[in-house]
């Protein structure tokens, strides 16, 4: 069966990539979901480091999947800096074009300012980041992992993702930032709506700033031990609408991405022998299956996005002044040129290295606090699942795991699973 995603992608039988072939890649459609790296594959062999593709709309940009590639892009804040305001497309987007919460908008927010005005968000995000206590992370983590394995392990049938690897994340998030738990489960169903960039993507947007404002009024007046609430005591004063997107921008980026490396990293756990036989004697081979995830499966596969300042060169491509670079960081991790710096290439590879594009490079990559917070609420919720259904198995062959359709993020849209029945973590019969 043909890819729509490979129309315009002409087929080699080898050698060097065919860097005369233009015709855009048109990101959508059915198959990425699916087998992503095959894409890539095909790309990076017929146009080279530097992708022309095709959103959706017919809007040009730039798929940058050589490593070191997005390492120069992300290194170069003044050449291509993450400011939308830049796009030479920017009259052609639609008000309802329901990539543009991800791409990108002219707003005042940590994640799409830059230069001085980035600076300015990250010297007040950042420290209120790494306030966060790392035992409250994990009592939260612990806590909410109970609570939602103590709601499915009577049934001894679950779905991972909706029950378990989706709603964790967004629920300790949500406690850090100062929410009740009941706006915890709220946020977590327009989190992923937005995040998955589809047609509510736009109304999704709207609602979860409305959340952000609230929180931020209720904060003002009741100021508690909360990331908000050391957002407002920082010293130089921000708008409520700046918070509140920063907040946003906290909040959104942590959410699906952790429950995707959750998920992601549960499906290579339970199904894959290696990892079994790894579990089997510890618990080291959830760090390893973690890690290879962030290499193979990273949650976030294409970031948006990069503008070019001027006309310039690119992996042997014509970048001209306003155009948009989208960074492939799933592709740029499977980069044959790094993998072959790295060894062997095969999953052994993996233990250990830290090199890995998953969240992000530069100046505006992801915050090393928030990293470990992403990496404490995934390792947490994982430890507390296995350990409270040490049975856990996969109720469909591995195969038939349907994954999320975004060209954006990886992840599953269910994972069933089956156990036996097991009481409650307070210790009450079944």
């Amino acid at each position: 069966m043909t890819n729509p995603l490979l129309s315009g992608v002409p087929a080699s039988d080898g050698g060097c990539p065919a860097h005369a072939a233009t015709a855009p890649v048109p990101l959508g459609g059915t198959g990425f979901d699916i087998e992503p790296q095959a894409l890539y594959r095909r790309v990076r062999h017929s146009h080279g480091p530097v992708v022309p593709v095709e959103l959706p709309g017919g809007l040009p940009a730039w798929l940058v999947v050589g490593y070191h590639e997005i390492q120069q892009v992300t290194s170069d804040g003044e050449l291509f800096p993450r400011d939308a305001g830049l796009w030479n497309q920017r009259e052609r987007v639609p008000d309802d074009w329901p990539l543009l919460p991800m791409v990108g908008r002219p707003v005042p927010s940590i994640r799409f300012t830059a230069g001085a005005e980035h600076r300015r968000h990250s010297a007040m995000v950042v420290p209120a980041l790494e306030a966060v206590d790392p035992f409250e992370i994990r009592r939260h983590c612990e806590q909410l992992a109970d609570r939602l394995v103590d709601a499915v392990c009577a049934r001894g049938t679950a779905d991972l993702v909706a029950e378990f690897a989706e709603p964790l994340p967004v629920l300790v998030l949500s406690r850090l930032v100062g929410f009740q738990d009941a706006a915890g489960a709220a946020l977590a169903r327009v989190l992923k709506d937005l995040a998955d960039g589809g047609p509510g993507a736009q109304e999704a947007y709207a609602r979860v700033c409305d959340h952000m404002r609230r929180l931020v009024a209720v904060k003002r007046i009741l100021p508690g031990d909360d990331m908000t609430s050391r957002m407002l005591a920082h010293p130089e004063p921000f708008t409520d609408e700046e918070y509140a997107l920063d907040l946003m921008a906290v909040t959104a980026a942590g959410h699906l991405t952790t429950a995707d490396w959750i998920s992601n990293s549960l499906r290579l756990l339970l199904t894959e022998d290696r990892f079994a036989q790894s579990l089997a004697g510890g618990r080291r081979g959830i760090g390893d299956a973690m890690n290879e995830v962030l290499w193979e499966e990273s949650p976030t596969q294409i970031l948006a996005g990069r503008w070019a300042v001027r006309d310039t060169r690119l992996g042997g491509r014509d970048i001209r002044e306003g155009d948009m670079l989208l960074l492939g960081l799933g592709a740029a991790n499977t980069d044959p040129l790094i993998r072959q710096d790295l060894g062997s290439g095969g999953a052994g590879h993996h233990v250990g290295n830290g090199s890995h594009l998953a969240f992000g490079h530069g100046e505006y990559r992801c915050p090393f606090p928030a990293q470990e917070i992403a990496e404490t609420i995934a390792r947490t919720g994982i430890e507390v699942l296995l350990d409270r259904l040490p049975d856990l198995e996969p109720a469909v062959p591995p195969q038939d795991l349907v994954r999320r359709p975004s060209v954006l993020v990886r992840g599953t849209n269910a994972f069933p699973v089956r156990f036996s029945p097991a009481a409650h973590s307070t210790g009450a019969p079944l």
